[in-house]
């Protein structure tokens, strides 16, 4: 893969200590330029809170936003990626 071929990615986020939520979202800012999208989701019954957010950015980017979070007290995080490469798509077939 070249270096700056992309792939979409999944990163799943839970905060288990709500102190951790700012640096959580720092790191996210700092890397908004690859987020297509969030989700956020509180469970109170087990006072945790799980977020996902789908990237669209190279490998090493992935890797090291996934690894940044994790390494947060109380804060796991792990990514899915897809298979392959971004695939190339023709102006006119710019469809999901």
């Amino acid at each position: 893969m070249k270096e700056t071929e992309t792939r979409i990615a999944v990163v799943g986020i839970i905060v288990e200590d709500k102190d951790a939520a700012e640096q959580v979202n720092a790191l996210l800012h700092q890397y908004g330029a690859y987020i297509i999208g969030r989700m956020g989701l509180p469970y109170e019954k087990k006072q945790v809170n799980i977020i996902s957010v789908v990237l669209d950015a190279p490998g090493d980017i992935i890797s090291a936003l996934s690894g940044k979070l994790g390494r947060l007290p109380g804060v796991s995080s792990k990514a899915l990626y897809t298979k392959a490469g971004e695939r190339e798509m023709g102006a006119a077939g710019d469809k999901a």
